[in-house]
This record gives structure tokens, sequence and C-alpha cells, in this order.
């Protein structure tokens, strides 16, 4: 009970914060909206897709989990400023739970990260695109996984480096990879087989995957369940180290 007051107090403070600058949240969705209406409108004749609605069923999905992805890894520069300004150091005076730091801090990005993933999703549809809306949400709920496990590996790890020299550089070699073995802007199902077998370790593949299946009303396809279990045990694992790290920090 402690730690849901507690992970509410500091969801509503993150919360609040944004709301006073809200831009962030237009500035994170620019990005893939430029991909949606400069890249997509090229993906019909390469993709071979019998229309366009078609098309934009296998990139946004992909773009949608681009943007989970990159919107969860780089939350940590905000953690960084709030050491440097004092703001981690003086919670240690106070009772509220270590573990409550982090989520709340997560959960306003997944919050964050939902929002931009409707924008988008409202402007796909200006495309033709269409899809069920219970399956919508089931990938929406792959896309807050997504974002609870990379924003909670990008504070632990912020905690960790305490620069932002250094967590920069290294989580743009995560991201690079990440992205590249994905199949994020086209499908794998066009790559040699042996970078499909490499891209088989990379758990973000599977999510992508299954969020197309969502996409395309097939929700009987095991690629659906074994990306949300995938992405499920991954999130876990990311909250309990990063939680370990704040633990280390503030006591």
């Amino acid at each position: 009970m402690k730690l849901a007051r507690d992970t509410w107090l500091i969801f509503q403070r993150q919360a609040q914060l944004l709301l006073r600058n809200p831009v962030w949240v237009f500035v994170g969705v620019f990005q893939p909206v430029m991909y949606l209406l400069l890249f997509a409108p090229l993906l019909k004749p390469a993709l071979n897709a019998p229309t366009q609605a078609a098309a934009y069923k296998i990139f946004v999905p992909g773009l949608l989990v681009l943007l989970a992805i990159f919107g969860g890894l780089f939350q940590g520069f905000g953690l960084i400023a709030e050491l440097r300004a004092g703001v981690i150091e003086r919670s240690r005076v106070t009772p509220v739970s270590r573990l409550a730091l982090l989520l709340g801090r997560s959960l306003r990005d997944v919050v964050s990260l939902i929002a931009q993933a409707v924008i988008i999703t409202l402007l796909a549809l200006l495309f033709d695109l269409r899809v069920f809306i219970g399956y919508l949400l089931l990938a929406y709920l792959m896309l807050a996984l997504i974002a609870l496990m990379t924003s909670a590996v990008s504070y632990g790890v912020a905690l960790k480096v305490k620069s932002e020299d250094a967590l920069a550089p290294l989580m743009n070699t995560v991201a690079q990879p990440v992205l590249l073995l994905s199949g994020i802007l086209l499908p794998l199902t066009f790559a040699p087989g042996w970078l499909q077998g490499v891209a088989k370790w990379n758990p973000f593949s599977w999510a992508v995957d299954g969020t197309r299946a969502l996409f395309g009303g097939d929700l009987g396809n095991d690629k659906v369940w074994q990306g949300l279990a995938i992405i499920t045990v991954l999130a876990v694992a990311g909250v309990v180290w990063a939680a370990r790290q704040f633990a280390r920090s503030v006591r």
C-alpha cells in the first residue's frame, strides 16, 4: 500500500513537471511523424504491398516500437540533471520508497509514450490504416512494457555513469544494433538468412513481429504472445535492476 501511494506521489510530481512544458511530448513525436509522412509512402512499391494501407500496417507498428525504445532509452538524461541539482540527494531524508522513485518516473514516461503513440496512430488513420480497437489496446500494452523496461534501464545506467558525456554514446551504441536487428523500418523477411538468425536473439524483433500481427488482425499468431512474454520478463528484470541502483544511490 505504501509503495502504491509513494509511486502515485512521485508520478504526480513528474507528470506536473511534464505538463508545465508539454512541448517535449510533441518534440518526441516529431521524428516518427517525419518517418510517417516522408518514408512510409515509399513502402508500397518496396514491399510489393497491394495497397498503401497494407504498407502502413507493416510500417506503423515498427514505428511505434521505435518510439517506445528511443523514448525510454534517453530518459536518463533528465535524471542526471536531477542528480546535479541535488534532487536525488534530498530524497535520502524522505521516507518515500526507493522503488517508488523509479516507478513514478517510469510510469510518467509510459504515459507520455502512449500519448505520443495515440498521436501517431490517429495520423496514420488519415492514410487509411485500419486496426481493431481491442488489438490496438493490446499493442499499446506491448509498447508500455517496452517503455517501462527501457526507461528503467536508462535511469539505472544514468545512476551508474552520472554523466551525459558517458550516457549518450553508451545509449547510442545500444540503440543502433537494436534498431537494425529488430526489423523496425522493414520486415526482416527481406534480409539474408544469417541476419535473420542473428535478429532472433534480439527481443525487440519479437515485439515488432507481435505488434505487426496485432495490426494485421492476427491475434492468434504465436509471435503476439511470445513477444508479450519476452518483453514482460525483460521489463521486470529491468525494473528490479534499476530499483537496486536507486536503493544504492538513495540511502
